[in-house]
């Protein structure tokens, strides 16, 4: 892992919406394990303040779609699921960012455009952290095998050192996470926790 600064590094949050992560989001029970995404989010919340007073970046991409779903003309797989549920969808409550979230005010810079499962498209993600001197670009959030990988692959080849909080994403099951965690995220990235991500930050 390249040496971390607070001006160079940043946390791009994926999927902190109440679709996902409120008690009746739509696509809650694409993740199996109920206790697994209220340990995420606590643990993310806790990185947030952790990391409050640095420089780092911090970055929300929410995914959103217009009431017909235009967007998707031929969807597959989760983004179907999307569609069919009518999940994410513009001016409801679910494409709404979580209240956890929306404490930080400003402080998270949200990043809108996201139609699919990679953050870098259709957004200005990759300016932004080019304009801001990132080089190293971290990964938190929801669906770990899906938009975490999808986006952190992305990141990855344009250059950027990438990681993944091992203890602030989610899989739809826990052998899903732990095998993108030990198999697939060290092909391409550093695997660390939150602790190690803020230490590393400080030091």
């Amino acid at each position: 892992m390249s040496e971390m600064t607070s001006n160079s590094t940043a946390v791009v949050l994926i999927g902190y919406q109440n679709d996902y992560f409120a008690a009746d989001g739509i696509l809650r029970g694409v993740i199996e394990e109920v206790d697994r995404v209220n340990h995420v989010l606590e643990n993310t919340i806790s990185l947030l303040k952790g990391l409050e007073q640095s420089d780092t970046l911090l970055i929300a991409t929410p995914i959103i779609f217009t009431p017909d779903y235009s967007e998707l003309s031929d969807p597959q797989g989760i983004l179907k699921a999307v569609k069919d549920s009518k999940a994410f969808c513009e001016g409801t409550p679910g494409a709404d960012t979580i209240d956890d979230l929306k404490a930080f005010g400003d402080r998270v810079l949200e990043i809108p455009g996201k139609r699919g499962l990679n953050a870098f498209s259709n957004t200005e993600l990759s300016n932004i952290l080019k304009e801001r001197g990132v080089t190293n670009v971290v990964f938190a959030g929801a669906v770990t095998s899906v938009c975490i990988d999808s986006s952190a692959r992305a990141a990855f080849d344009q250059g950027f050192k990438v990681s993944i909080l091992s203890d602030c994403t989610t899989g739809r099951t826990m052998f899903e996470q732990e095998f993108y965690c030990n198999e697939i995220f060290p092909i391409y990235a550093s695997v660390l926790s939150k602790d190690e991500l803020i230490e590393a930050i400080a030091s």
